[in-house]
């Protein structure tokens, strides 16, 4: 009977633990797939530069430290007056190097010989007209300028164009998506979401190094350029 007993006991105990367990559940989503498509278009606008952005520069150099800063900076005031000539504003010329730094001469055998000091001033020009460019630079090579670098060209105010080409990118990507739609027997749905990449290659003229001897006005060509936009685009499917 203790036996018997002591089961009961153990079996009471054991459906009380299940009650206090509570029911086990598997959750199970309901939400039927989303089906998607995926098209990327590009929109392309040409421009033609309207400015250009220009590092010119003053070298100088003598064996005496105050005669090399005399001079760069007599040739760096008439470098500014040649330039604002052109109409060039006082805000469109920007100082971006000074420098003055000494460099010791040695002869064949490597004995020292003295002592040579090098002075820098480069100013970066925005040349708003570009018709002038040319005769500027020449003027500037005239003035003492002796160093010319990194000419670029670019559109002053890209808001227009970026705008043209953001809606051709979007019209682009649409006609992809409503054809693949149209030869596989879907529909198009809502828009799900939309990611974009502006982006502008420019043409860049590089030169550098003396300009004596020029006499006559240095021939630029400004060229065009494309602006493009790649945008991104996924469709719900219905």
């Amino acid at each position: 009977m203790k036996t018997r007993f002591h089961l009961l006991i153990a079996l009471l105990i054991f459906a009380a633990a299940l009650t206090a367990c509570g029911p086990s559940t598997i959750n199970v989503s309901s939400q039927p797939y989303q089906r998607t498509l995926t098209v990327t278009g590009a929109g392309t606008v040409t421009l033609t530069p309207d400015v250009a952005y220009i590092y010119i520069g003053v070298h100088t150099e003598d064996a005496n430290v105050a005669e090399a800063l005399a001079a760069n900076n007599t040739k760096s005031q008439a470098l500014a007056a040649a330039i604002k000539g052109f109409g060039v504003k006082d805000e469109d010329i920007h100082t971006t190097n000074f420098s003055i730094w000494a460099s010791d001469q040695y002869d064949n055998n490597g004995k020292k010989t003295g002592t040579l000091y090098m002075v820098d001033n480069t100013v970066y020009v925005t040349v708003r007209d570009l018709t002038t460019l040319g005769d500027l630079l020449d003027a500037s090579v005239r003035a003492g300028a002796n160093t010319i670098n990194s000419i670029q060209f670019d559109v002053a105010d890209k808001t227009e164009a970026i705008s043209q080409a953001r809606k051709a990118a979007v019209e682009n990507a649409r006609k992809q998506a409503q054809e693949l739609t149209d030869a596989t027997g879907a529909k198009l749905g809502e828009v799900l979401t939309i990611s974009y990449y502006d982006y502008t290659p420019l043409p860049a003229g590089k030169g550098g190094g003396g300009g004596e001897g020029i006499t006559a006005s240095v021939p630029v060509s400004s060229g065009q350029f494309q602006l493009t936009t790649q945008v991104t685009i996924v469709y719900e499917l219905k």
